[in-house]
């Protein structure tokens, strides 16, 4: 692995010659992260929205905002078993 320095160059500015980290840092595809399932889930849930037909859980109140919606389909998602990562706390 030969590395060339640069007239004038910080350690930062080290360039790396002839090396695979010159290029893009390959990463494992992990595959989806969201299952089909949980998408249905979340598209039923914003079209229930829009409609005005989506209510929240315990007040019963009309939801208005996209992020309620989104969040109430991945919830039934998750409850019905589809692939949805954790909530986050």
């Amino acid at each position: 692995m030969a590395a060339q320095i640069l007239p004038d160059a910080s350690f930062a500015q080290v360039v790396v010659a002839n090396s695979r980290r010159a290029t893009m840092p390959t990463t494992k595809s992990r595959g989806r992260k969201y299952s089909k399932k949980a998408g249905k889930a979340v598209e039923r849930e914003m079209r229930a929205m829009k409609q005005g037909t989506l209510r929240s859980g315990r007040s019963g109140k009309k939801v208005k905002s996209r992020k309620q919606a989104i969040a109430i389909g991945l919830s039934e998602a998750r409850k019905a078993g589809a692939k949805v990562p954790k909530k986050r706390s």
